[in-house]
């Protein structure tokens, strides 16, 4: 029997895959094929139809990498295709395709009048013609190079100024054919069968009635007259196709989708077209299945739509207004979520919300992110403020050791706000609904017993594609069907009400949702991280005092420039730029990004604080920092010059700097040996510290993505130093090793609690890891981390499995470390990845942070080059001195020219634990302002905010300012906090 299986299996993928695929097509008809190359980047429609067209042919090489090639495709079916029944007239273009959708040639196809028709891509390589319509269409052909590869293989490709320029791919057949649809239907049935026959057990009754009736298919239909005889053959398994699925059956949610990274192994320019092709397939399937529902994240993809393709947008509309196009996300794109801070992951939910407001009066209440590495414990709050209920990622499941124990629960972050979540324990978020991923979403569900129902995204995805007619078969076909979860094309939104519905009481995961997996995304690509880290404290200032400006100097509040520079800030923070995942391109223009914002924000900073301080040469001093520091007040200015650095003295046989709160001894190799503070008297450090060590990094997988915990087993230290002596009232010192110079420089500024470290590293070398380390004479069990309005502790020690996967862990601007009545803070200014652990002989901790790589893929010159980077040690520190330096080592004051003797802050708060996190004037225009602030310490706390303003009123709201409670009519503001808790008060300007 199992012999007779096995033939019949046997037999049935010859017939498929040698006789039946090539017969879906029948006759077929030629048509004209021009050409023109576009010389350089991407050229509207209007701009590329207008060239002069030649002649090309299959089997011309076309596509230098990067490279467009425009189409022009004319012809006309033959009269007698119009009134032949069960044929449909396509036109099938193939653009010499060398793997799946999204990661080679795909193009755009336009009628002339320049509305898109539809994408063109691997599976997906045909557009419907009309009966009787004349053909005459052109083809946008993007040769985009498919540099998917090992993850690990460098490659010259993802640069274009070392791609080359030899063409990439050669041109298929492009021509008019007829569909059988009847064989095309047959080719559906067969699929949807046999693939649920392979996941049913050997013994199962049903299996065998399905290879019983895929045989008398087999013995129905003639190879020789597949056509004419498939109707026959599908007759054969119409019974087995009707059985309806058990009563039991799993219940699963179909979501049409297409996953499109916003930017990865192509450019954020060629993402833009991506969206273009993949949404007008949608569009052209919804037109043909008034059952297919498309869900879609990412307001700044909508948006790019809306910029090049305002049609198409319109269709897109429409279709959102049917509930078939339905957005979901409400952030601005698929973020990462790690590193983003507290204010910049508050905007990615602004921004993206108030859009699809704004264009389609939608207010998303789902949090789509299947495919960010890994999910702060401050999102469930951040979630609910911003007005979302419930999140949905697929990423865990790629956990390298341990499973997530839940398909449904509800998330708890920090703050102990809840959110209804979900894992689709389908394990993918580009489901084909094969007979394969519905058995894995059935099997893998993890609540069975208590409830039953899960979520499939399904559409080809990364780098875009969507939903084909053939997934729309098989989720028809799947609807009841004996053996196999039913499957229902639905919303999100209907899914979770559902799925909430059906599970009132779903268990609690508290904390983060640590993804063990690529946590060399910490540290990868380091000019990307800093400009990020720049912009959010640029972005913090900038609108601090243009609205501290508005109120006291009548300043115009720059705000649609503040938006359009958000918006940039929000893309590159993107799950494959900031992280550091993405090809040389992506990086090379968040660089330029980067430098580009830095210089808009120093203007409007420059500008705002000009018209604050007024004319004059008098010396202010003007803080953005929530806490105040040497004699300026958070958030305010006065007259006066940042405290200068101490002067090191010899000291033994290296030097000392000393002033008075705090005393460094550093020694003649350069290592910090003695770190105490006067208040404790306590030392800090168990060994020299401020030591560089040198890892191998050579990961399995996932070059850029990944840090192995078993780079720890080969390490090189540091100590060596080329010089270390005095400049400037800094202690240099200068390390040379392998092709790359460091040259660090420690100081103490006056009156300061924190040692200052700046290095300044010319980087040469080739899969490494750079670390920089502390160990502290402190035991502590756990470490704190700061995350967005908050933080998070993490043990030191590896007691579980769970324990031991964070081997490598992400933080902000600070790490703090401490016993009950005696800590150590470091703060960095871009730096977030750690790894703090207990020292092997149980004398303290040790703390180190990840400064540079070096991968190799997916761009080979990763990291190379010259690096500023500064930390920060404070010892006899709490978490609220973590907090503190942590925002000051972000926001330097600035001295500016003028004439007035101080800067009063907008706001003042009474309790240090209680930090503004954001001064801004309201979204609407309004001129009232908005103040967030948040409990940064982990306990509850009583503030009074003072306004320092006329207002007539004070309004609680949620992230996008819309109105929950009014406080008070006018006057102070008292407050009562739990930990962590984040808040958003609107001050209505009189």
């Amino acid at each position: 029997m199992h012999d007779d299986r096995r033939l019949t299996e046997e037999r049935l993928d010859r017939f498929v895959n040698h006789f039946l695929a090539g017969a879906v097509y029948g006759a077929t008809a030629p048509v004209e094929v021009r050409a023109w190359a576009a010389p350089g980047e991407p050229v509207p429609f209007a701009e590329a139809v207008a060239q002069e067209f030649a002649p090309i042919a299959e089997g011309d090489p076309w596509g230098a990498p990067w490279s467009t090639l425009w189409l022009h495709v004319t012809g006309a079916a033959p009269a007698q295709w119009s009134d032949q029944a069960g044929k449909a007239t396509e036109l099938r273009v193939e653009l010499g395709f060398t793997g799946g959708p999204g990661f080679n040639a795909e193009g755009l196809v336009y009628r002339p009048d320049g509305t898109p028709v539809k994408g063109i891509s691997p599976f997906n390589a045909y557009v419907p013609v009309a009966p009787g319509e004349p053909v005459d269409f052109y083809v946008e052909a993007a040769a985009n190079p498919d540099l998917g590869g090992d993850f690990v293989s460098p490659t010259p490709l993802g640069d274009p100024g070392t791609a080359g320029t030899d063409p990439l791919y050669r041109l298929g057949h492009i021509e008019l054919a007829q569909r059988e649809v009847d064989v095309w239907e047959l080719q559906q049935d067969i699929w949807t069968l046999s693939g649920l026959m392979r996941e049913l057990p050997f013994d199962l009754p049903r299996r065998h009635d399905i290879l019983r009736a895929l045989e008398r298919m087999l013995d129905i239909v003639d190879p020789d007259d597949i056509a004419g005889t498939a109707a026959a053959g599908r007759a054969a398994l119409a019974d087995c196709l009707s059985r309806p699925a058990y009563a039991s059956a799993h219940r699963i949610t179909a979501v049409g989708h297409a996953h499109i990274d916003s930017a990865w192994l192509w450019p954020v320019r060629e993402t833009a077209r991506k969206c273009a092709r993949t949404f007008a397939n949608v569009i052209d399937l919804m037109d043909r299945d008034p059952e297919f529902v498309f869900a879609c994240s990412s307001a700044q993809q909508f948006a790019w739509v809306k910029e090049n393709h305002p049609d198409l947008f319109a269709r897109i509309a429409e279709k959102v207004a049917d509930g078939r196009f339905v957005p979901v996300g409400g952030m601005w794109v698929e973020a990462d979520t790690n590193m983003p801070g507290g204010e910049a992951m508050a905007r990615q939910f602004v921004a993206g919300k108030q859009f699809f407001l704004n264009e389609f009066g939608v207010d998303t209440t789902e949090v789509w992110l299947p495919d960010s590495f890994g999910y702060s414990a401050a999102m469930p709050q951040i979630v609910t403020a911003a007005g979302a209920e419930y999140f949905l990622t697929q990423k865990l499941s790629w956990n390298q050791t341990n499973r997530m124990p839940h398909s449904t629960f509800v998330w708890e972050g920090i703050d102990g706000t809840g959110v209804f979540t979900h894992f689709p324990p389908v394990d993918t978020y580009n489901s084909s609904l094969s007979g394969a991923e519905l058995a894995r979403a059935q099997r893998n569900y993890r609540e069975s017993g208590a409830a039953n129902s899960s979520l499939v995204p399904f559409g080809w995805g990364d780098g875009g594609g969507g939903p084909t007619r053939e997934m729309l078969a098989a989720a028809a076909r799947t609807a009841s069907l004996e053996g196999s979860p039913t499957v229902r094309v639905d919303a999100p939104s209907e899914f979770f009400a559902r799925a909430r519905a059906e599970y009132p009481s779903p268990p609690r995961w508290s904390g983060e949702l640590y993804l063990e997996y690529h946590r060399g995304t910490y540290t990868s690509q380091a000019n990307t991280k800093q400009g990020n880290r720049r912009s959010e404290a640029l972005l913090r200032e900038a609108e601090l005092w243009s609205a501290t400006a508005a109120v006291r100097a009548g300043f115009d509040y720059p705000a649609a420039e503040l938006e359009q520079i958000w918006r940039l800030v929000l893309l590159q923070q993107f799950h494959d730029i900031l992280p550091g995942s993405s090809i040389a391109w992506v990086h090379r223009d968040a660089e330029r990004n980067y430098a580009a914002i830095a210089r808009r924000l120093e203007g409007i900073i420059d500008d705002a604080t000009r018209a604050l301080a007024g004319p004059g040469s008098q010396a202010l001093v003007f803080n953005a920092a929530p806490h105040p520091r040497d004699g300026v007040p958070g958030m305010g200015a006065v007259t006066g010059q940042p405290a200068a650095p101490v002067a090191p003295t010899p000291d033994s046989d290296g030097f000392l700097l000393n002033n008075g709160v705090i005393a460094a001894r550093i020694d003649a190799e350069g290592l910090l040996v003695s770190l105490e503070d006067a208040a404790s008297g306590r030392e800090a450090m168990a060994a020299p510290g401020n030591l560089l060590q040198l890892h191998r990094d050579i990961p399995n997988h996932w070059e850029a993505w990944d840090i192995d915990e078993f780079y720890r087993r080969n390490v090189t230290e540091l100590r060596e130093a080329e010089s270390v002596g005095v400049v400037d009232d800094a202690v240099e010192i200068r390390r040379c090793f392998g092709g790359s110079t460091v040259v660090q420089r420690i100081s103490l500024r006056a009156g300061s609690p924190a040692l200052d470290i700046e290095l300044d590293i010319d980087w040469h070398e080739t899969q490494k890891l750079l670390k920089l380390a502390f160990p502290f004479d402190v035991r502590a069990d756990r470490s704190a981390s700061e995350i967005q309005f908050g933080h998070v502790f993490r043990p030191t020690h590896a007691n579980t499995s769970w324990d031991a996967a964070k081997f490598e862990i992400c933080a902000h601007r600070w790490v703090h470390v401490g016993e009950p009545d005696y800590g150590v803070a470091v703060a960095n200014d871009s730096t977030y990845g750690h790894d703090i652990t207990a020292r092997p002989d149980g004398s303290g901790t040790l703390v180190r942070m990840s400064l540079l790589r070096a991968p190799r893929y997916p761009d080979p010159h990763a990291d190379q080059g010259r690096h500023l980077l500064r930390f920060s040690v404070r010892p006899g520190a709490g978490i609220g001195d973590a907090v503190e330096e942590g925002y000051r080592r972000n926001l330097p004051p600035r001295v500016v020219g003028g004439s007035v003797a101080a800067v009063e802050p907008l706001v003042r708060v009474d309790d240090p634990a209680v930090v503004v996190e954001a001064v801004k004037l309201a979204q609407d225009g309004s001129g009232d302002v908005v103040v967030r602030l948040y409990e940064s310490r982990g306990g509850r706390a009583e503030a009074t905010i003072t306004a320092n303003f006329d207002h007539r009123g004070v309004v609680l709201t949620d992230l996008l300012e819309r109105p929950i409670e009014d406080v008070r009519e006018a006057g102070d503001v008292r407050l009562t906090l739990r930990p962590f808790k984040i808040v958003t008060l609107r001050f209505q300007r009189a």
